[in-house]
């Protein structure tokens, strides 16, 4: 039964996994930005870098997630 499965473990762990990754690396940028006291304008930059690194992770699963879903993949 396990091994009907794997591949779904494999797939929730990764993103879970990532998920994480995103939040700590998030967490991290803010520590720095806060003890280097860096200006607005300088933070919106880095916050929209990082915004934008989590928006195309999930866009790259939504499209394949359609994709397989279509067939195509």
């Amino acid at each position: 039964m396990l091994a009907q499965y794997i591949d779904t473990f494999e797939a929730w762990g990764l993103n879970l996994g990532l998920v994480v990754l995103f939040f700590f690396i998030g967490m991290a940028i803010q520590d720095v930005l806060k003890k280097g006291n860096v200006p607005l304008f300088g933070r919106a930059v880095v916050w929209l870098v990082l915004f934008l690194g989590c928006a195309g992770f999930i866009a790259k699963g939504l499209i394949q997630v359609f994709w397989q879903g279509a067939g195509v993949g």
